[in-house]
């Protein structure tokens, strides 16, 4: 019974995460904001920004789904926590801790995010999917 729970909340977990993600992507998409994602990395040093806004974006759909499905999901979950590092070096971290109320833009959703992805990767790493 115990390993039922624990293996639903982490189905739901996971389904929660690649949902996030998904909608991510597909936002930037829906509001035309990926040549502005890509013109941000260009202006951070990433060579060929623009393709590599296209790259992150639709590995934020085409990820979600995979890991809402646990294609590999501790890979993808990995991978999604590296994006999220990246994206706490680049954004997050000269805004501070809160992403509401006491600042605006923080690291502390990225790091629930990371801790949450990173959980999924542990819990599907035996399983090799």
């Amino acid at each position: 019974m115990l390993q039922d729970t624990k293996s639903t909340a982490l189905l739901l977990l996971r389904i929660v995460l690649a949902l996030l993600m998904f909608i991510h992507g597909a936002a930037r998409i829906a509001y035309g904001s990926v040549d502005d994602f890509g013109g941000f990395l260009s202006a951070s040093g990433f060579p060929l920004g623009f393709y590599v806004a296209w790259a992150v974006t639709l590995f934020e759909i085409v990820g979600g789904v995979l890991l809402a499905v646990g294609y590999y999901a501790w890979i993808i979950a990995a991978l999604f926590a590296v994006e999220l590092v990246v994206g706490i070096v680049l954004v997050h971290y000269k805004e501070g801790w809160f992403v509401v109320g006491h600042g605006r833009n923080g690291v502390e959703y990225s790091i629930l995010l990371i801790a949450s992805f990173l959980t999924i990767a542990a819990a599907n790493f035996k399983r090799g999917r």
